[in-house]
């Protein structure tokens, strides 16, 4: 069997093609934003805001109302408490995200054993794509699209704020606008990839293809086309491996990710652990034998 057939013979069923869809829209998007996260240092400001928006997806559960608005709400909750916390006393951002994230998903997981529910609530914690209903798909689709949309419509300004806020405020740009702005979409894209891998894994694809893309290059514009290539293909390759090893689909989407991370990390051409070695070796060797005797 050719490796074209086993990338196909998966999207003869309705719902691998509606994960595949599904878990390429939630990649792209949060790759694209995973390029500003990494550049700023938000990383763990990521995994607060996935974290923080288990609660809120319980309680639409339980009201009957979408999770991604419950999801949504809560991620806005968490940062503003967050900014809360930290503007109003002596902690400081880290242990402010660490204690607002921390007790918002202590309560996700409280909510979750005392709600009585037909369904199993754990597919909120690890992802299920591979019950992604249509309506589910539009959603996300919706939710996506906003979030793309103003994600290239403020990129010149979100990446000055990204580099030199200071600039940007020197040319009337608010730098704490441009922030919450920022803040605002990522508990937008939280919600969009909930449902492929679970508020446990989003901060993985909300870091990691930012991170390989930056170890491939300096351009930030190179950046915001390799970052979401590389997670749609990831995407595609993760959950194809679901498919023949009847493994978690998310699980396997983020493993895919990691070790593309790990052979740039190793072998990149400019930042590449070896592949500095490599280069300063070939170099030598190319000064070695220009050298005159």
């Amino acid at each position: 069997m050719s490796v074209l057939d086993l990338l196909l013979e998966p999207l003869q069923y309705e719902f691998m093609v509606r994960a595949l869809v599904t878990t390429v829209i939630a990649a792209v998007v949060c790759a694209v934003l995973s390029c500003w996260l990494v550049l700023i240092g938000w990383s763990l400001m990521g995994d607060a805001v996935s974290h923080a928006v288990l609660p809120g997806v319980v309680l639409a559960y339980v009201l009957g109302v979408p999770f991604a608005l419950g999801a949504l709400v809560f991620g806005l909750l968490a940062v503003g408490l967050i900014g809360t916390v930290r503007g109003t006393s002596r902690v400081k951002e880290d242990a402010a995200i660490g204690i607002v994230f921390t007790t918002l998903f202590a309560l996700g997981l409280v909510l979750i054993s005392v709600t009585p529910s037909q369904t199993d609530l754990n597919h909120i914690i690890f992802g299920n794509v591979l019950g992604v209903s249509a309506a589910d798909l539009t959603q996300i689709a919706v939710l996506a699209v906003v979030a793309l949309t103003v994600l290239i419509l403020k990129r010149r300004d979100l990446t000055l704020y990204a580099f030199d806020p200071t600039h940007a405020h020197a040319i009337g740009l608010s730098p704490r606008r441009l922030g919450a702005l920022l803040l605002g979409l990522l508990a937008l894209t939280a919600v969009v990839a909930l449902q492929v891998v679970g508020v446990v894994l989003v901060v993985a694809l909300l870091i990691i293809p930012g991170a390989t893309a930056h170890l491939l290059t300096d351009r930030f514009g190179r950046m915001l086309v390799l970052a979401p290539a590389l997670a749609a293909i990831s995407a595609v390759l993760g959950l194809s491996l679901s498919y023949w090893w009847d493994a978690s689909s998310g699980g396997l989407v983020v493993v895919v990710q990691g070790a593309v991370f790990a052979v740039v990390y190793l072998f990149g051409p400019r930042h590449g652990v070896l592949g500095r070695r490599l280069a300063g070796h070939r170099s030598v060797a190319a000064g070695a034998g220009r050298s005159p005797g």
